[in-house]
């Protein structure tokens, strides 16, 4: 049997896979800034379920792309999420990207405490003095500390992205997430990883680059 490939430039890749993903989308529509984010998504796993399990609470893109417009930073619940969020493209509004899954008072904190390092990342980030978006794409339980948190009012972020992958708490995490008044991007189910949650991140970013005034 012979493959055939298709012949393409480099730089097209990108143009031709959205193209695709557009195709097979159909006549599926996606209200206010969404469109970008469900494809992205997508782009990124190959997994059209995400034109499914992502969940908006109203105006959730805008409202993350004023924050960032307003030098709200990110925090992450993996190295692996903050190295592949646009950095360059946030510091351009006064934002940073924190993950605090390293950092030596972190693991002394879960220690002490018998919580996991990314319960203790949440608490960490509370004490920061910033508008703060949650990019969580691993640990249910750093959804469950935001969730605590949120209902003792004692953090009140700009947006949560709650995407862990898994099994174990990760559905009702998503679930718990979605009964705050906070805005939020969710994928609903066990589907996600810290690949989805700095896709989602970077979304956002090229949707202020594209509007941008």
């Amino acid at each position: 049997m012979k493959v055939e490939l298709e012949k393409i430039e480099p730089r097209e890749i990108e143009r031709r896979s959205f193209e695709i993903i557009t195709k097979e989308l159909g006549d599926r529509s996606f209200p206010d800034h969404q469109e970008l984010v469900v494809k992205r998504c997508i782009h990124t796993s190959a997994d059209f379920e995400y034109a499914d399990n992502l969940c908006f609470s109203e105006h959730a893109v805008q409202k993350a792309m004023d924050a960032i417009k307003k030098g709200a930073c990110i925090v992450t619940d993996t190295q692996m999420a903050k190295s592949g969020i646009n950095k360059r493209a946030l510091a351009r509004y006064g934002g940073e990207v924190y993950c605090f899954m390293s950092d030596e008072d972190v693991a002394a904190q879960a220690k002490k405490n018998g919580t996991t390092r990314a319960t203790a990342c949440i608490d960490k980030a509370a004490s920061l003095d910033k508008p703060l978006i949650f990019a969580i794409g691993n640990a249910p339980t750093a959804l469950v500390r935001l969730y605590e948190l949120i209902d003792e009012k004692k953090i009140n972020p700009e947006l949560i992205i709650g995407v862990p992958v898994g099994f174990v708490n990760v559905v009702q995490s998503k679930e718990l997430i979605m009964e705050t008044d906070v805005p939020y991007i969710v994928a609903r189910g066990r589907k996600g990883g810290s690949n989805i949650a700095a896709c989602i991140c970077n979304a956002i970013l090229y949707l202020i680059d594209d509007n941008r005034e």
